[in-house]
């Protein structure tokens, strides 16, 4: 009883040292955490730029399976509603030496949505992901309408329901 005691007050401190930091972990209902990568083409894309435009920040990584299995899903998802003004906005979390890699994967799959680097893998910390892939759907007002940790599917409902809301 005392270890369970103990290992509670230190994830309770734990999620207090997560709080104090840019507001805590995301959260349904709330903004948004801020967060900025930059894309293909060295340009630095922010969240905050996004204001205005609902869309699904995907957190993944070229050599994850859940990941490669998705993102057909996520690209057709994409050319269906990007005319709605949807965006979906890729981060890798591929290591600095892997932007060949990155490259790869989105021919390979044919990515036209924003795809941005990340190899410090700072919005695995900054949006609380433990495992990839990791979505969440924002809102144009920048609040987070819905999160998935793990990969996401068209028969998922809840997903589809939330998407429809944001797109209203």
């Amino acid at each position: 009883m005392r270890r369970a005691a103990w290992v509670g007050a230190i994830a309770l401190l734990a999620v207090a040292c997560s709080s104090s930091e840019g507001g805590g972990p995301p959260a349904v209902g709330r903004p948004i955490p801020d967060f900025a990568a930059v894309d293909l083409a060295g340009d630095t894309v922010s969240l905050s730029s996004l204001r205005g435009t609902p869309y699904l920040l995907n957190l993944w990584a070229t050599w994850c399976t859940p990941c490669r299995k998705e993102t057909p899903f996520l690209q057709s998802l994409y050319e269906k509603k990007r005319g709605e003004g949807f965006r979906i906005v890729g981060v890798s979390m591929d290591s600095g030496d892997a932007e060949d890699q990155v490259r790869d994967f989105i021919e390979e799959f044919g990515v036209t949505y924003t795809m941005l680097l990340d190899p410090q893998m700072r919005a695995m910390d900054r949006f609380n992901v433990l495992g990839l892939p990791a979505s969440f759907l924002v809102d144009r007002e920048g609040f987070l309408r819905w999160m998935r940790f793990g990969p996401v599917s068209e028969s998922d409902a809840e997903f589809g329901k939330a998407l429809e809301e944001i797109l209203r």
